[in-house]
Order: C-alpha cells, then sequence, then structure tokens
C-alpha cells in the first residue's frame, strides 16, 4: 500500500477561495458538490469494479460543504431558479467525478500539473470518454468559483491527446434491437399483464426512436390518438433540458405488430386513463401507480431478448432507440427523416447508426463472391 500526501502532488491555488456571484448559488455548490481538499490518499490496486464511474480507492472527506456558505442576503426566489439550472442527472455526474478527483487527491482550485497527473494515473483504468467528462467537470467546478480551468492548458490537452493516441477513442455501444430481432422477440411472449405493457414498451421505443428517459416519462396527456396513428409530446429531454418540446409520430403499424394498437391494450387492460403510460407491474399482475424507471426499460429489453433466445450482452434500453435508427437505415430512410423521428441534431451524431445499417446495402464484396 502506498501512502501519498498533497504535498508530493503539484500544488494548487490557495484552499477556501471566496465564492462570489453565481458561485455562491450554483446547485454543484449548493449541494456539496466542492470539498475540502483531503491531505492524505491511501491508494490501493486500481478499482474495476465499475469502470464508468471507478469509485475512489477511498471516500473523500465530507466534513466541509459549501452548503454551509451564508445565502441568506439572497432572494428565495432567485435561489429556486439556480438550483433548477442544472438537471439533477447532470448534478450526479458532476458529484461523481469531482468525489473522484478529492478521492484521489485532487483540489479545486488546481493547478495544469495535477490534472494532468490525475489523467495519467486512471489512464489504464478509465476510458478515454470518461476522462473527458471529468475534466468537462472540474472545468465547470473551476467556473464556479470564477477562476481559469487548468483543463484547457497546453499541458493537460497534450496528455490526454497522448493517451487517445495509446489508448483508442472507440466508445461501447449500446446493441441495436433490429426490427426483425424485436418481432422474434414479440413471438416468444405471452398474454398476461406484464407482457402486454412489455410489447407496448418495445413497439413504442422502437417506433419512436425514444431514449429510455422519453419512453418512461410519457404521459397520457402526451399521447393524441389521430386517424393516422399516435401524436406523441416529449416535453423535456437529453438535449431539451429547457422544455421546448417537441411533436413526433407513430403511424398505424402494417404487420400484425402495430405500435398505436398495442399501446391501446396497454392502457385498456391496465385501466389507466391519466398519469404515466408506462408503470411498474407486480408478479400478480398488479399495475403500480408510479413510473416505471429507465433502468427497468433496459432489464425489460434484456430479459425479453434472453427469453427469445438472443444473447443479451450489449443488449440496453438504448437498443430500442439505436434499433429504429439503424433498421431504418437498411430501409434506405433517409437521414432527415431519421432525424425528423430521434431528434438528432445532426448527420453527424446520427452517422455510427447509419453506418452500420448500410454495412450491406450496395456492398462491393456482393458483386464478387
Amino acid at each position: 500500500m502506498n501512502v501519498r500526501s498533497n504535498a508530493s502532488r503539484a500544488s494548487a491555488a490557495p484552499r477556501n477561495t471566496p465564492l462570489t456571484g453565481l458561485g455562491r448559488l450554483h446547485p454543484l455548490v449548493q449541494f456539496g458538490g466542492l470539498r475540502e481538499p483531503i491531505s492524505v490518499v491511501v491508494e490501493s490496486a486500481p478499482t474495476r469494479v465499475n469502470p464508468t464511474f471507478s469509485e475512489p480507492t477511498i471516500a473523500p472527506p465530507s466534513t466541509f460543504d459549501c452548503c454551509a456558505i451564508d445565502c441568506k442576503d439572497i432572494d428565495d426566489e432567485v435561489r429556486a431558479y439556480v438550483r433548477q439550472s442544472l438537471a439533477p442527472s447532470t448534478l450526479r455526474a458532476y458529484r461523481v467525478d469531482l468525489d473522484h478527483f478529492a478521492g484521489w487527491g485532487g483540489r479545486i482550485p488546481s493547478s495544469d500539473e495535477q490534472v494532468a497527473a490525475y489523467l495519467a494515473a486512471h489512464a489504464e483504468t478509465l476510458a478515454v470518454a470518461t476522462l473527458v467528462r471529468r475534466l468537462a467537470s472540474i472545468s465547470q467546478a473551476h467556473a464556479i468559483l470564477g477562476l481559469p480551468s487548468p483543463t484547457g492548458s497546453a499541458l493537460v490537452r497534450a496528455t490526454l491527446r497522448g493517451i487517445r493516441r495509446a489508448r483508442g477513442v472507440a466508445q461501447r455501444q449500446a446493441k441495436p434491437l433490429l426490427r426483425d430481432d424485436l418481432f422474434l422477440v414479440l413471438d416468444r411472449m405471452s398474454d398476461d399483464v406484464r407482457s402486454i405493457r412489455d410489447r407496448a414498451l418495445l413497439l413504442v421505443g422502437l417506433a419512436g426512436g425514444f431514449r429510455r428517459s422519453e419512453l418512461v416519462a410519457i404521459d397520457c396527456t402526451d399521447i393524441e390518438p389521430v386517424r393516422q396513428g399516435l401524436i406523441v409530446t416529449l416535453r423535456r429531454s437529453k438535449t431539451d433540458q429547457e422544455g421546448a418540446g417537441r411533436r413526433l409520430g407513430i403511424p398505424l403499424g402494417r404487420t400484425r405488430w402495430c405500435p398505436v394498437a398495442a399501446v391501446a391494450r396497454w392502457l385498456d387492460v391496465a385501466g389507466i386513463t391519466a398519469g404515466p403510460v408506462f408503470r411498474p407491474v407486480d408478479r400478480h399482475g398488479n399495475v403500480g401507480a408510479g413510473r416505471l424507471s429507465g433502468e427497468a426499460v433496459s432489464i425489460v429489453v434484456q430479459e425479453r431478448v434472453t427469453a427469445a433466445g438472443i444473447d443479451p450482452a450489449g443488449y440496453s434500453g438504448h437498443s430500442l432507440r439505436a434499433g429504429f435508427a439503424t433498421s431504418a437505415a437498411q430501409a434506405g430512410v433517409s437521414t432527415l427523416k431519421i432525424r425528423a423521428q430521434t431528434g438528432h441534431a445532426s448527420d453527424a451524431m446520427l452517422s455510427r447508426y447509419v453506418r452500420d445499417g448500410e454495412l450491406f446495402v450496395g456492398n462491393a464484396v456482393g458483386a464478387l463472391l
């Protein structure tokens, strides 16, 4: 076991930098995201239990919490709105990142030497995408304090570039649940209450190209039956945190697996007339009053593909969205039409699905062998 004090690391800016302006109010500060630097770090073997978040080998101390900052001179209404400036998921990600940085021995404020050392220390245990997110969180923490961020320095950028070259930047992607595979899954399902719900969930998830968070957020007031099918209103999404909303259409199906009919049947069987469309169902077939969680969507996908004899490795809640985009590309649908359904901001964001969907479309090898 190796014990290192922060004195052996690159020096950082002085502690207890006073918070001014937005820094006193920012939700990352208000909820204790920034903590006092720790004096001693105990390091053991790198953790691989959770490679996505790679929890620190010791927990950062919580003796100092910026919630204690005196904000009595700030209007309650202003404070309430500032707390709403970050989505809960974004706030959780910031806190995980900063806690990990502090658990390693990092400080806020920090120096570019220390941030570069942090990257190098985790180059073999964290994905490049995770390191990039950690840098974004560290940069945000400095911005809150009104301080220049060390993450944009030449040293930090060169360190990250070297890690990219050494490790590669390919990201793990959810395996798409393609249309034909979905039909196989649906064929293997029974007709109990939970299966009726799952059938509607899978069909609507793929037909709408929804993220799992968007799928479970749909309420009865968000679906409008029309002659051609359903109009679904998304109040918020990952890329629409301010709630501008958008409407998309789910047409009547041309096969026996119609998403519109599946939703209508689920709502009728469950007796749902208001509130969340997709809800928990217990083992006795009782429908709950609450909203299904995003994690539950992943579980449904994995359980159902397994029951159909498909290896569940790589499948998740995102497989429905990926399955729509890839299946549509295979069918020759234009990227403009695909983006109209999925809400992707550009063809660049959609390109990985289109590439996978067109691997065998007009493939040159087909003319040779």
